[in-house]
């Protein structure tokens, strides 16, 4: 299969929610809720990726995930699927492509090995090694702000014209790291890791972001993303930049869980250890920033009505 052939297989997609895992008081899987969250992201036209860190997807056993990625594929969602595969263990990620092949998913998040810091003749032997296993389009995942390095540019010149990589999430706040990218690699589709720096990256070439923002601003979230592409960014950098500081005032996904456990999306705030809830003040101001973004979306779909 060529990689034009391939990639054609990717549907139109520009937003993905890093969908968060809905957790129990009990801290088991709350799949009532996690089938509420995933039914307002298809409803409101975004992609999911399932178990990046933002589902806390190496705080799940092997079971686990796959209890989730089937239950999600039962659900039979009109919008496109995305597995996270991370780790360390080379074996045990192939091992868990080759499960993933099988279901009705529609791609892959391939994450640079946490903890061990491969350089780039390191990288390239395991995204290659993934890639070769994968039968679905593969987008690579740059955040050194959790695995400790990033891919080198090298590594993405040596597989970006194999027939399965399609993306790269690009998360390291580096504008200048982004443009190398998209200079070297120019048949890649780079999607914005960072929320905020979507008015940018979209000026500079990014296709679409991965949001996390967006597990609590379904539709609003993909109204800012239609915007950032269209050029039409005036005004957006401002109010989102405090948003996403609010829902990164402590790790992720704490924040924003907390949030969807004020708006009713799920039963509760639970995370699995090391991250707690507990971890947030009591005065997080989440839903000032939740009514600042509904305010600003519900002032676009007043503007959107006097236009027609």
């Amino acid at each position: 299969m060529t990689k034009n052939n391939l990639t054609n297989n990717i549907p139109q997609c520009s937003l993905w929610t890093a969908l968060i895992t809905p957790f129990t008081e009990q801290g088991d899987i709350d799949f009532p809720s996690l089938a509420q969250a995933a039914q307002r992201q298809a409803s409101a036209g975004n992609g999911i990726l399932l178990l990046g860190s933002t589902g806390e997807g190496l705080a799940l056993s092997a079971q686990e995930q796959l209890s989730i990625v089937e239950y999600i594929c039962q659900l039979a969602l009109d919008t496109p699927l995305m597995v996270a595969v991370g780790g360390y263990n080379l074996a045990e990620q192939l091992q868990w492509i080759e499960r993933c092949n099988e279901l009705p998913i529609h791609a892959y998040l391939l994450g640079t090995p946490i903890y061990a810091k491969p350089g780039p003749v390191g990288q390239t032997l395991w995204f290659s090694s993934l890639l070769d296993a994968a039968k679905f389009p593969c987008m690579l995942y740059n955040v050194p702000s959790r695995s400790g390095v990033e891919i080198p540019l090298t590594t993405m010149v040596a597989v970006q014209d194999h027939p399965n990589c399609w993306a790269m999430k690009e998360a390291s706040g580096d504008l200048n790291k982004f443009l190398a990218y998209r200079e070297q690699c120019p048949d890649i589709a780079l999607f914005s890791g960072e929320d905020a720096m979507m008015p940018y990256l979209a000026s500079a070439g990014a296709q679409g972001l991965v949001s996390v923002c967006s597990n609590a601003w379904p539709a609003p979230t993909h109204r800012y993303v239609e915007l950032c592409l269209s050029g039409q960014n005036q005004g957006l950098f401002p109010l989102w930049q405090n948003a996403v500081d609010g829902l990164f005032q402590v790790a992720n996904p704490i924040p924003v869980k907390v949030l969807m456990a004020l708006q009713g999306e799920i039963s509760s705030p639970q995370l699995r250890a090391p991250l707690t809830h507990l971890e947030l003040a009591a005065n997080h101001g989440l839903l000032d920033f939740n009514q600042s973004i509904n305010q600003w979306y519900a002032q676009q779909l007043s503007d959107h009505v006097m236009g027609e």
